[in-house]
């Protein structure tokens, strides 16, 4: 959904109207809030029937209402599309006013999503909407409201912060919050695991090196114990939890130096408010996933195909010295010179 944002603002000004957005999963809204590309937002329950959801009711009156206007289909799981088609069968789209995601295209998914943005659907004259030139598309990208960015400073000041270098670690992922997280982790068959004792060493390696920066380690409340874990291994003072909501998670990372995170959607909303970032790859292939900054903000990836499928094959220093060219690059960015962070 973060990926989808370049997408958006294409359309957006290809056709001249924001966007009307149907996804799944209650977080969806909570990712557009506040994006000039998106007018509307409906959020379908995953596994509900969608005639029960009561999104349903509201997502087809917008459909109808929408004619003779394109439709895009970004999903790309094949258990996900029958769904979709179904729902615009029953909404009595015609098919001539929608285009899907197709194969084979660009190896990233940002560049395939730009690339469907292109492409006129049947109904339409593609001489009446001409594409913008893809330089000038803004995106991936997130914003922050002015009240919560007011709430990070306060709590900030509050907690003796304001002014020091933040670092957010992102140990978790989709399957360390869900109701089966434990049977994961006991049989070690989550790739993008990357080991706790990983974790405490590789804060300990951050604070030796830069003693002021203040060690954040975040993820949704249900990770809050896993966090607590790791913290109490790496015994650093300046290493602190947060569980947090995603627009909280936004506007830490607002204002964040950097962020070390396993391949997860957080990672991809830190990219997408140009924080600074390394991503722990496992099976899946940077070359395909790896975010994406608005702005050329640096993105590395360790790990992952053709070098590893698991991300608990990668040593801490691989990722302590990914990180340390990271802040040097950083550094060198913002003093507008060859400077190197010295250790405090």
């Amino acid at each position: 959904m973060v990926m989808v944002t370049r997408l958006l603002n294409l359309l957006h000004r290809r056709y001249r109207q924001p966007c009307q957005v149907i996804g799944t999963g209650s977080w969806t809204s909570s990712v557009y809030a506040g994006n000039p590309d998106v007018a509307d937002v409906w959020s379908f329950h995953r596994h509900l029937p969608f005639v029960f959801d009561r999104a349903w009711r509201p997502v087809r009156r917008a459909l109808r209402a929408s004619a003779p206007g394109p439709i895009y289909v970004c999903e790309r799981h094949h258990r996900q599309l029958p769904r979709i088609r179904r729902l615009l069968w029953l909404s009595g789209v015609d098919p001539a006013r929608c285009l899907y995601l197709t194969d084979p295209g660009p190896a990233h998914l940002v560049d395939r999503l730009v690339q469907l943005g292109t492409r006129t659907p049947a109904a339409l004259r593609a001489a009446d909407y001409p594409v913008p030139a893809l330089a000038t598309v803004a995106g991936p990208r997130l914003q922050v409201l002015a009240a919560e960015r007011a709430a990070c400073d306060r709590w900030l000041s509050t907690n003796g912060w304001s002014g020091r270098p933040l670092v957010l670690l992102q140990p978790g992922n989709h399957r360390s919050m869900g109701l089966r997280r434990a049977r994961w982790r006991r049989r070690k068959v989550d790739d993008k695991w990357w080991p706790l004792e990983h974790w405490a060493q590789l804060l300990q390696r951050i604070h030796a090196y830069r003693r002021d920066t203040v060690l954040i380690l975040r993820g949704a409340r249900e990770e809050v114990p896993m966090l607590e874990e790791i913290r109490a291994m790496a015994n650093v003072a300046t290493a602190v939890v947060v569980g947090n909501t995603l627009r909280e998670l936004f506007a830490l990372a607002a204002v964040a130096h950097s962020m070390i995170s396993v391949d997860t959607g957080p990672a991809h909303a830190a990219a997408a408010l140009s924080v600074p970032l390394v991503v722990l790859y496992g099976a899946e292939a940077p070359q395909q996933w790896l975010p994406r900054s608005p702005d050329g903000t640096p993105v590395r990836a360790v790990g992952g195909p053709p070098n590893s499928t698991r991300a608990d094959q990668i040593p801490v220093e691989v990722v302590f010295e990914a990180w340390r060219a990271l802040a040097e690059e950083q550094a060198q960015h913002l003093s507008g010179g060859p400077v190197r962070l010295l250790r405090s």
